[in-house]
């Protein structure tokens, strides 16, 4: 018998948007601002997409998934700001 997951066909976004895989960032990106990591985040969270599947889809490191989605956790979107990171460290 074949095993299926169960994926959801959107999430909660972080400003309480309806979130779909094609509201998500391109693939290609290169300028990742704090809405853009907090919708990854989310979607994982939520279970839009795989942790697998967004650092595949990325190029992103466990060490860096892993990284926002604490500092997501812990102090929201202003956590992931990459000019405030001495603060939330």
């Amino acid at each position: 018998m074949e095993q299926q997951t169960k994926v959801a066909q959107s999430v909660r976004g972080p400003n309480g948007v309806k979130l779909t895989l094609a509201d998500l960032p391109p693939a290609n990106i290169s300028r990742w601002v704090t809405r853009r990591k907090a919708e990854v985040v989310a979607a994982v969270q939520g279970g839009l997409l795989s942790q697998k599947e967004a650092l595949r889809r990325y190029g992103l490191s466990e060490e860096e998934y892993s990284g926002w989605e604490r500092l997501y956790s812990t102090y929201g979107t202003k956590g992931l700001r990459a000019t405030r990171l001495q603060q939330y460290r």
